[in-house]
């Protein structure tokens, strides 16, 4: 029996031939992430341990994306606790405030290899599996454990197998499409589990709407999502890499728990109802709900292409006198690579607010906080009760193409209504 590209890359950090589901094992870590929220308390762990030095001070990004810039004094104590600490252990790749969102940025400083296993003290670590990788989210007390000695026990998942089949209709985007599978999933249907992401329409797919699938993989319960590499990931690394990568993929005669197929053909744009992600509705059953606020950005959608195709939808039109329209880029390469191109002068002239490249509204942590009884649209990955502000305000989940169009007519709807 054959093995799965999760099974492959946890078996060959385990120094085994092979693994199966269920087994525990201990690996080696090629890669390790935290942020200004996780990271204070996996450094105060990793002092309790008596740790003095990181494993491999190249091994490890520090950033600061959560609640900057500095939303008050408690996140600028925060910040400077994490700053402090990159500095003493002199971490090569420390980033400070205006640099990115960290699952946006580290893609694209080469800092993910195909074929490796990293870990993030964040649940949306997954996002990397997109260029092959295993890359899953951890607790501050594990990461503390695996600064300290580059390796981590682990339980091989499970795999479910989904195949995307058919061609993505014009609006469609990797967000649609991870939505439809929530939907079908639900919040806890592959827990603990590799989803293995394939199919037809997968290979229409940009390199940036795999990121978003696979961010949203731990929305499903999963422990990571993954796409075996092909010509796309390819040209998106070719210059970026850091370190080698090594490309792997499943075993034709693999064993999956579970194989799903989704038809995308005559899918329309998707949009999670309050107050999960797998609440999914097609945007036609929608079209009468009005909302105060759209926000796009965040590390599901804050790439280049999502800016540009909001632009393109929203040009010489206004944002509706009812919505606030709040668009925050990914990371600073790509704020400049839209300012260059005259995308944020397009959303900015339509009446959009345009912010630094931070987390801030997705986590209801500053620039964006919903008051009670009021409705955002958001091109986020989460939307649970009081995720973006008051307990009483509501969430909505979608793509770029549906915030902006929304975003003009002050109610879901989509682009083709314009």
């Amino acid at each position: 029996m054959g093995m799965t590209i999760s099974e492959k890359i946890l078996a060959e950090h385990a120094g085994k031939k092979r693994v199966k589901p269920g087994e525990i094992v201990e690996a080696r870590l090629d890669f390790l992430l935290a942020n200004d929220i996780t990271a204070p308390l996996a450094i105060e762990s990793f002092k309790q341990a008596g740790g003095r030095k990181v494993f491999d001070r190249s091994r490890l990004a520090l950033v600061l994306d959560h609640f900057v810039p500095a939303k008050d004094i408690k996140s600028a104590e925060q910040a400077k606790l994490v700053r402090e600490f990159a500095r003493r252990q002199k971490i090569k790749y420390f980033y400070e405030t205006g640099c990115g969102i960290e699952h946006a940025l580290l893609p694209q400083q080469g800092l993910v290899s195909p074929g490796e296993l990293l870990i993030g003290a964040d649940s949306h670590t997954c996002t990397y599996g997109a260029l092959g990788a295993f890359a899953t989210g951890v607790g501050s007390t594990d990461l503390a454990a695996g600064m300290l000695t580059g390796r981590l026990w682990l339980r091989v998942p499970a795999s479910i197998l989904v195949d995307f089949d058919g061609e993505p209709g014009k609006w469609l985007t990797g967000k649609d499409l991870v939505l439809a599978l929530i939907g079908k999933l639900g919040v806890d249907g592959a827990r603990y589990m590799a989803l293995e992401l394939t199919g037809s329409a997968l290979s229409k797919i940009s390199i940036y709407g795999r990121f978003t699938i696979c961010n949203m993989a731990i929305e499903a319960g999963a422990k990571n999502g993954i796409i075996a590499p092909d010509k796309i990931t390819r040209n998106f690394i070719r210059k970026r890499l850091k370190r080698p990568a090594k490309f792997l993929a499943s075993d034709p005669d693999a064993s999956y728990a579970q194989k799903l197929r989704i038809d995308v053909r005559r899918m329309e744009p998707q949009v999670a109802v309050p107050s999960l992600p797998e609440n999914v509705q097609p945007v036609s059953r929608l079209r009468r709900q009005k909302i105060d606020q759209v926000v796009i950005g965040s590390c599901t959608n804050g790439w280049l292409e999502d800016l540009r195709l909001a632009a393109e939808i929203m040009d010489g039109k206004q944002v509706h006198p009812d919505v606030r329209l709040l668009v925050l880029p990914a990371t600073r390469e790509i704020y400049l690579q839209a300012l260059k191109q005259g995308i944020l002068e397009k959303l900015s002239r339509a009446g959009a607010v345009i912010g630094p490249p931070t987390c801030g509204p997705c986590l209801g942590g500053h620039m964006g906080v919903l008051a009670e009884g009021e409705r955002c649209l958001a091109t986020t990955n989460r939307n649970f009760i009081g995720r973006m502000g008051s307990p009483k305000s509501e969430v909505y989940l979608c793509g770029p193409a549906v915030a902006a169009a929304s975003a003009v007519l002050g109610r879901i709807s989509s682009p083709e209504e314009l």
